[in-house]
């Protein structure tokens, strides 16, 4: 990425699953019923490695105070009837969930952007949840898995934030906090709703036929072109996947050049949606800067108009609110139902 990207913009970018190399192994070997003692099989990783591996988690009740690390995980604890477990959240950034936003507003939000290890354990947690990039000790982090399991404080990495992912990975996190919680019914019913929504928005793609190729600009300052290939991303690329856009750039291992980008030549560009934030512009303006590039002019996605801004948590934020941004894409690109 270019120097005159945030920050803020440049912390997104480390904490992206597609940084480490990872299998997905978080599930419950435990029986449905979630008798306590709870055993969930988790992840952890090396403090400034690469490579998740399996640790299993031990909950010898509910958790009573939660830590949850972002806007997204918090809303998925709220799905759950949850909120009362709740200590606090941090990144509380992003397209606001309207099913969850009374309660959602009422919780305590410990910063806009990704909160520390001394914020993260100064609302006393039981449980720190939520993606694992930010299970870091850098100062946009929450604290590596071991140095909180040290302290006793169990953890969960949502598998949805490893690698490996796909949006299955919703359900499995969504199986493995009812148990943790003994929140069952609850979990499967909102796992019903989802699927119902998620088959919908498959027969509408269906019902389009249309595969094409795209590519995300990973972009703060319109006036500077960063292409992210978004290579280890399964998750985001799954989520494309889900209604027809193929990332053609996901296989590509580090900095992508512009030129590469415009021999390629993409039938749609995609660019985040920062107006949630303070990292970069927001959602017309850079679609429309987009648009107007010089340098991106000899693009069909260019001349056909075919430049989309979606919310960075609807892309990166690692939960069933992807659900959301994909259908709210393809309504702006086949039309409304």
């Amino acid at each position: 990425m270019k120097k005159t990207i945030t920050f803020l913009a440049t912390a997104f970018l480390f904490t992206l699953s597609g940084c480490g190399n990872t299998n997905n192994t978080t599930d419950s070997t435990n029986s449905t019923d979630s008798k306590y003692p709870v055993t969930i099989k988790n992840v952890t990783k090396a403090e400034g490695g690469i490579e998740w591996t399996e640790k299993e988690q031990t909950f010898d009740k509910a958790p009573e105070r939660v830590l949850a690390n972002t806007r997204p995980a918090a809303e998925l604890l709220l799905h759950l009837g949850l909120k009362d477990k709740i200590a606090g959240v941090g990144a509380v950034f992003g397209m606001d969930d309207p099913d969850v936003k009374a309660e959602f507003d009422e919780l305590n939000h410990l910063s806009d952007g990704y909160i520390n290890k001394e914020t993260a354990l100064s609302v006393d947690p039981d449980l720190i949840f939520g993606r694992g990039g930010l299970f870091d000790n850098a100062e946009w982090g929450n604290g590596t898995v071991d140095s909180i399991n040290e302290m006793g404080i169990p953890t969960y990495v949502q598998e949805t934030s490893t690698q490996n992912a796909t949006f299955e990975s919703v359900y499995n996190d969504i199986d493995n906090l009812g148990k943790i919680f003994d929140v069952k019914p609850a979990a499967d019913s909102f796992k019903a709703d989802l699927k119902e929504r998620e088959q919908h928005l498959k027969d509408r793609v269906k019902e389009v036929g249309k595969e094409q190729d795209f590519v995300i600009l990973f972009m703060t300052d319109p006036n500077e072109v960063s292409i992210y290939p978004a290579y280890g991303e399964s998750f985001f690329n799954s989520m494309f996947d889900m209604i027809g856009l193929n990332n053609v750039l996901r296989d590509e291992k580090g900095d992508v050049a512009l030129e590469t980008l415009i021999e390629t030549d993409p039938d749609v560009l995609i660019v985040p949606d920062w107006t949630t934030t303070t990292a970069g512009t927001k959602k017309n303006d850079m679609v429309d800067a987009v648009l107007n590039n010089e340098k991106l002019s000899s693009m069909k996605a260019i001349k056909n108009k075919q430049v989309y801004s979606v919310d960075y948590n609807y892309m990166f934020g690692y939960g069933y609110q992807s659900l959301a941004g994909m259908e709210l894409l393809i309504d702006e690109m086949y039309g409304k139902e």
